[in-house]
């Protein structure tokens, strides 16, 4: 078996891996929370991380550099970056919505890789001069785990928002059943714990994000002889960086409590992928190697 259908067999049973996961954690959330459905979910996903990470071995191994010089070679390691997380939090909180706000994503990215990318854009190429050195490890990687981790907080921060708009709606209900404050007292630790574990994921994503760009920017010194040049993803990197400092200061001073902060770390959800897929998109700047060409 020759490396590229070694590599694609392990993307495509990646993909359906997550096609199945998606369904089980799901169905343990909408029908009960069974261990068994739980655990069955993580040694799944332990088998998905296993295998994008033999994907992208062999990629390093056969091409001689990292592979995160496109866009398809990007998303695939996006794609491990949170599988990766999702199995370090699940070990740590047993909560059933770690599992089920991830795989969506994961089935997106490695979705969006495989199926819409034209073939070319698949194959490693050639080095262009700024990327041939040691920065394109240390510097792209740092900031794709931190876009890994940035999304995942952010969307643990938009399924607080959504249940706490379930919770209003249902307060403003009149019910007779005896156990209501019992479960109403249940649903407000309930949105504690998602609103606790956002911050803390974010807070861990943030210096991430601010490692990155100093990286970046010292790499951009050397290749261009410019520490900033606003490029287009510099320019949007900044926008991210801002947005979740605002989120960070504000839940440091408590200036903001509850739905305010969430809203805006769920603006920096769309904002982390405009930032990682927006000046592709556009096919313009300095950083737009990964463009449909």
């Amino acid at each position: 078996m020759n490396r590229i259908l070694m590599e694609n067999n392990c993307i495509n049973m990646s993909f359906a891996l997550f096609l199945i996961n998606l369904m089980i954690y799901w169905t343990n959330i909408a029908l009960k929370r069974s261990r068994k459905l739980h655990s069955l979910g993580t040694i799944i996903t332990i088998s998905i991380n296993l295998l994008l990470s033999i994907s992208l071995i062999l990629r390093w191994i056969y091409n001689g550099y990292f592979p995160l010089s496109n866009l398809y070679e990007s998303l695939i390691f996006l794609t491990w970056g949170l599988s990766f997380l999702q199995l370090i939090l699940e070990r740590q909180n047993k909560s059933p919505f770690i599992g089920a706000i991830t795989t969506p994503i994961g089935l997106f990215t490695i979705g969006f890789a495989t199926l819409s990318l034209p073939e070319n854009m698949k194959q490693a190429a050639p080095l262009v001069p700024a990327l041939r050195s040691n920065w394109l490890m240390m510097h792209v990687s740092i900031m794709m785990i931190s876009y890994a981790t940035l999304i995942l907080g952010s969307l643990l921060s938009i399924l607080f928002l959504v249940l706490y708009k379930v919770r209003n709606t249902t307060k403003t209900k009149i019910n007779s059943n005896s156990n209501y404050a019992t479960q109403q007292l249940s649903r407000i630790t309930l949105l504690q714990s998602i609103d606790n574990l956002s911050y803390r994921i974010i807070g861990l994503g943030f210096p991430l994000l601010t490692i990155g760009i100093i990286a970046g920017a010292v790499w951009a010194n050397e290749a261009w002889g410019s520490y900033w040049s606003w490029d287009p993803k510099e320019t949007w990197a900044l926008i991210t960086w801002l947005v979740f400092a605002a989120y960070l200061h504000s839940r440091l001073n408590k200036a903001w409590q509850g739905e305010r902060p969430a809203i805006l770390a769920s603006v920096g959800f769309v904002v982390v992928w405009i930032c990682y897929l927006g000046v592709n998109f556009l096919g313009q700047g300095l950083h737009s190697y990964g463009w449909f060409l």
